[in-house]
Order: structure tokens, then sequence, then C-alpha cells
């Protein structure tokens, strides 16, 4: 694949992580590799965004490009009508997209918040701009009680629009997993209609990048280059059977 979407079934669940995660998998597989950030909101000029937090955990050699920022911490569309700045458009992030992986191996194209979070006034958003590219959408959920009804919901998003979902990855898995957290592990694969794809350990976006790449790849499953593997993961953290 040379170009994968990442999106999520909400906001603050991981996806920056995750997408260094397989930024770094790759790269130590000796591939190229550039992070796209189509809007990046809530951050000010000159500070670092997602993008560079990439960089900062995957490691130098990472290309990133920004289609455009702004300030407030909103939605893309909003954000871009307060602050009087131009939008971005479903089309401008595939032509950036497809520019991008003429040039590297891997494009990871990052979104903001959920799939169908708007950019524009017209209502475009992220799954318009990977149905464009033709390019799969790798979904990042959230581990807990409430995930498998936005799994499920982001699933029939993507189906609808003909869009492929990758797979769900779990952006922050619990150090110490409830049990909703617990019994989800066997639900989501069913509601996503495909396997997990991996499982991010909570806190992982506080290390240094040598220990974060060290680690990468025993977050993520082959599919994405890693060593993960989910029905061993599953069976480990499965809660035990209640006593009748």
């Amino acid at each position: 694949m040379t170009v994968i979407v990442v999106s999520g079934t909400g906001t603050e669940i991981g996806k920056t992580v995750t997408t260094a995660a397989v930024a770094a998998v790759a790269r130590a597989a000796g591939r190229s590799v550039a992070v796209l950030k189509p809007a990046q909101t809530g951050v000010a000029p000159g500070e670092p965004g997602d993008a560079q937090e990439v960089v900062r955990l995957a490691g130098d050699g990472i290309a990133t490009r920004e289609l455009a920022r702004y300030p407030e911490p909103l939605a893309p569309d909003v954000a871009a009508r307060r602050s009087g700045r131009a939008q971005i458009h479903p089309q401008e992030v595939a032509d950036a997209a497809a520019k991008l992986a003429t040039e590297y191996d891997l494009v990871l194209v990052e979104g903001a918040g959920g799939l169908l979070v708007r950019l524009d006034d017209e209502g475009g958003t992220l799954a318009d701009a990977a149905r464009l590219l033709g390019a799969p959408v790798l979904v990042v959920v959230s581990a807990g009680l409430g995930s498998l009804n936005t799994t499920q919901l982001t699933a029939e998003a993507l189906r609808a629009r003909g869009v492929r979902q990758l797979g769900p990855v779990i952006g922050s898995w619990p150090a110490a997993p409830d049990l909703a957290s617990r019994c989800n592990l066997a639900d989501l694969p069913k509601d996503a209609g495909t396997p997990l794809l991996g499982a991010i350990p909570e806190g992982a976006g506080a290390l240094d990048g040598a220990d974060f790449r060290a680690a990468a790849a025993s977050w993520l499953g082959p599919e994405l280059g890693g060593t993960w593997e989910g029905l061993t993961f599953a069976e480990r953290e499965a809660p035990a059977p209640r006593a009748h």
C-alpha cells in the first residue's frame, strides 16, 4: 500500500501515536515515509503540530506536510471560518497525497477528529479524500465502554462510501484495563468487520523516540509490518468467566 489514511472514531484517541508507530515500523523496514496532515487545528503558528510529533517519535527522515493550520481546536470547517482562512477540500487532500506517493514508499494521511468531521462548507470529509485516492482507512478506536458503537458506525460509514477499511487499531490500551475493555477485544473485530491490527499501550506517546521505535513493531500486527498477535493478545487479556 502506498497511501494509508489514518482516521478514528473520535478525537484524542491516539491517531498521532498510531501514525507514528506505523511510520516507525515502515522506516525500520527501509521504506521512505511521508506524513500528510490536511488540517492541523488548535496549534499556533510556529508550534509543533501532529506531523512534528510523528517525527519526534518515529525518527528523522520522515517527510511532513501540512495543508492548513488553524489556531482554534475546532472542526476544520469551523476553525477555518472563524480564522478567516481558506478551507481544505477533499480533492486537495487527495492531490497532495497522490503527489507524495510518487516520491515516497508510504504516505500516511492523518485526519482530524473522527472520519466524518467536515473539512469544508460543502460537507467534504476525510472519507471523501480516501475515496478519491482509492486508499484504505486505518481506524483508530478506543478500548472501553462506547467503543463498539462508534467502531460499527465508522465501519458502516466507510462501506456506504465504498471505502475499504484496513482495520482497527486500539489507540490507547490501558495499563489496567477494565471489564469493558477486556470484553471489547472479542467484539471489536465483529463490529469493525475486520480483525484488530494492533493495540498501542497507554502512555506510548510519552516515550522518548528511541524507546518508542524499539517497541513499535510489538504494538502492530503483520498487516502493518509488526509482530503483534491479536489472538494471543485477546486470550491473555480476556476476562475470567463470571462466577455463578
